[in-house]
């Protein structure tokens, strides 16, 4: 019997681990549309690098030969769209650094393609030069650097593309890229900041819980023989009880806690992936007690930034607002400033849909209101942005003072109520030996 309930134990283990994995795979084997580095030869001879999505490599040569380019070398980059990436990512400090200085060459008179050529050659990163050489080659075939900047869109921006769009056809194109660079910079000032805020916390509770379950786990249970003649008496205090309870429950069953973590995490992780998730996510996202006016506030401050930045470069309101719609990251603003597009079709303002959605504070309506009257709407946006960022910075920093003594005080109190419900079985037993 013992032997056979060994087994029942582990098949029971095994299914449990099976079912898991399966899970797991299931979860990381998203479908994706790979990534293939090319190198191909034109008419004249010339040889030419890129980037391209495609399906399989046949779809590759198959592209290739559609654009009259000679298939020399095709291989996969390895990434991946379900949120795990291994290679070097291109940040925004990169591209903010790249836009900068492409401009600074052209203002310069130095040719584009000579610009785009220079910092190709200085880049280190593969992916970002196979990517510029795409541009080039593109560039050079007549097409134009907003075309080829949107062949790659996990590299450059819609924003990016619609801007130097609106310049090359504006003929300020080294003053838009100039703006793009300005405005990356500072997003990616932004988000290091918020990041940076967030770490101490986050590294507080990671070291808090392993203290905790360390001490649950290894610490504990030599106790629990100690205690075994007062819980025979019936005299070991109940939070005692419950303590070595909970311990053995995490040496025994620890693994499978872990594991129903994991599973509910790729379960959460698969949902944010569907609309409905991303939904409510966002939704509850801006409703979270302290952090979700941060979280609000961010959102309309991008969206202000990059409407501003796009009506002060030239581009059309309506292309304007679709581009900045998606630049909130936030599905229930974009559902609102989608809605506020439609209205400006039939000839309303901008303003009066947004503060209908009851997601805009009413002071940046208000400025808004104020801004299409005078028709300054451009300035006031970005003005509008950057005082949404400062203050939001300073709410965050002042969150991030208080949950710091906050969190110091959760463990300390944690520990507390282990110590204590160790030392009141000792001092009970101290009793019964006097």
């Amino acid at each position: 019997m013992p032997a056979l309930s060994c087994d029942f134990a582990f098949c029971i283990r095994f299914r449990i681990l099976h079912s898991a994995f399966c899970i797991l795979h299931s979860a990381f084997s998203i479908e994706t549309m790979p990534d293939f580095i090319y190198t191909a030869r034109k008419l004249s001879g010339e040889q030419i690098t890129g980037a391209m999505s495609a399906n399989s490599e046949r779809d590759v040569i198959n592209a290739l030969s559609g654009q009259s380019l000679f298939p020399v070398k095709v291989t996969t980059e390895k990434t991946s769209s379900g949120g795990i990436s291994f290679g070097k990512a291109i940040n925004d400090q990169q591209l903010s650094v790249f836009y900068e200085q492409l401009a600074s060459l052209m203002t310069n008179g130095v040719p584009m393609l000579r610009s785009l050529t220079i910092l190709r050659d200085q880049t280190k990163s593969p992916k970002f030069e196979a990517a510029l050489s795409d541009v080039i080659s593109r560039v050079e075939d007549g097409e134009a650097l907003s075309d080829g900047f949107a062949r790659h869109p996990r590299i450059f921006s819609e924003m990016a593309v619609n801007m130097s769009r609106a310049g090359a056809e504006g003929g300020f194109l080294e003053d838009a890229l100039t703006r793009v660079a300005i405005f990356t910079e500072q997003q990616s000032e932004l988000k290091s900041r918020t990041v940076g805020a967030l770490i101490y916390p986050a590294v507080l509770a990671a070291i808090g819980t392993i203290v905790v379950a360390g001490l649950l786990i290894f610490f504990v249970p030599k106790f629990g023989e100690l205690f075994q003649q007062l819980r025979d008496m019936g005299q070991l205090p109940a939070i005692t009880d419950w303590l070595l309870w909970f311990s053995g429950f995490l040496r025994q069953f620890g693994w499978l806690l872990l594991i129903v973590v994991a599973i509910a995490w790729v379960v959460i992780r698969m949902q944010l992936n569907t609309d409905r998730g991303r939904e409510f996510a966002d939704r509850a996202k801006i409703k979270l007690p302290l952090m979700g006016k941060i979280f609000l506030d961010l959102a309309v401050a991008r969206f202000c930034r990059v409407l501003g930045t796009l009506l002060k470069n030239g581009v059309p309101i309506l292309k304007a607002l679709d581009i900045s719609r998606d630049a909130t990251g936030n599905r229930i603003l974009s559902t609102a400033i989608a809605t506020a597009s439609e209205n400006i079709t039939s000839g309303e303002s901008l303003s009066r849909p947004l503060e209908k959605s009851g997601h805009f504070p009413q002071n940046v309506t208000e400025m808004i209101t104020v801004a299409e009257e005078s028709n300054t709407l451009d300035t006031v946006l970005v003005n509008i942005a950057d005082g949404l960022e400062k203050q939001t910075i300073r709410r965050l920093d002042l969150i991030v003072k208080l949950i710091e003594p906050l969190m110091l005080m959760v463990m300390a109190g944690i520990i507390l109520i282990v110590v204590v419900a160790l030392l009141l079985p000792i001092m009970k037993m101290g009793n019964v030996l006097q």
